[in-house]
């Protein structure tokens, strides 16, 4: 009896062991919900984000919304209502610092506030760079050299109706990488530009899943123009936080013109952007 009492007294241990073990790793496991903020936007109106850090990306829940960086700043994101009175959506925000912002996105005629700050009382009126080691001069400086450079990326084009659009150059320095585009315009008729922006998707997904984007926001973009006029072409040069390309993505970038249907996109794969020239 005593022999019985002893192994019932030795296994009820063992088990009160094996519970705060087990509560032990559950608490360190606990998840915490992360409240987004909302914001409402309109068909006519900007709205302006300001965050404490850069912008590394941007996720948009739906194409009904716009967003992008003010040009020259890359901790202010902009965005508008791509049409009227969509449905609720979402973007999520990552900044330097390796927080996930999120908000949800509704439509309204008449935004109440179309400016937002999240920047906290230390970090007020100062823009964030993406690196510590480079400033926005160094940036223009080797955005400079990346226009003039004669190394040229082959492969990457497209074209359709006398527009020409390629990636013809493509390097990398420190903490940022720096993206040269060539648009050609063949035809007599300008080609005014809507929108040059640049995606992470992925390749193939299945019907019943959702698409994933993830948008990338150039920090700095040089000789930007509004108008590739009648044959002539253009250089421009995107600096964007250095990154590379997961599995089963890709690189989509998309040039569209205003009022009109001469729409092209370059795919570039990882194995591309892993090549990226030093520039110094």
């Amino acid at each position: 009896m005593k022999k019985i009492s002893a192994v019932m007294v030795m296994g009820f241990l063992f088990l009160i062991t094996i519970s705060k073990t087990q509560a032990q790793t559950n608490t360190a496991w606990q998840t915490k919900e992360i409240e987004p903020f909302h914001v409402a936007v309109a068909f006519s109106k900007t709205t302006n984000i300001i965050f404490p850090y850069s912008i590394v990306s941007v996720d948009i829940g739906s194409r009904d919304v716009l967003a992008q960086k003010a040009k020259g700043v890359e901790n202010i994101l902009q965005i508008k209502a791509a049409k009227e009175s969509f449905p609720q959506t979402n973007i999520s925000i990552i900044t330097a610092d390796g927080k996930l912002i999120s908000f949800l996105v509704d439509y309204a005629e008449q935004p109440s506030v179309l400016n937002l700050s999240l920047m906290s009382a230390s970090k007020q009126n100062t823009i964030a760079i993406p690196s510590e080691t480079i400033n926005q001069e160094r940036m223009e400086h080797y955005a400079s050299l990346a226009s003039v450079s004669k190394e040229k990326s082959r492969g990457i084009k497209d074209k359709a109706f006398g527009i020409r659009f390629r990636l013809n150059g493509l390097f990398i320095h420190d903490d940022i990488m720096l993206l040269r585009f060539n648009i050609s315009n063949k035809t007599n008729i300008n080609y005014d530009i809507d929108q040059l922006r640049l995606y992470i998707r992925d390749q193939k997904r299945s019907k019943r899943t959702a698409a994933q984007e993830i948008e990338i926001l150039p920090v700095l973009v040089q000789n930007n123009t509004s108008k590739v006029a009648g044959q002539l072409d253009n250089t421009i040069v995107f600096v964007v936080p250095k990154f590379t390309i997961p599995d089963k993505k890709y690189l989509a970038v998309e040039l569209k013109e205003k009022n009109g249907g001469r729409n092209l996109e370059l795919h570039v794969k990882n194995k591309k952007i892993v090549k990226a020239v030093p520039i110094d």
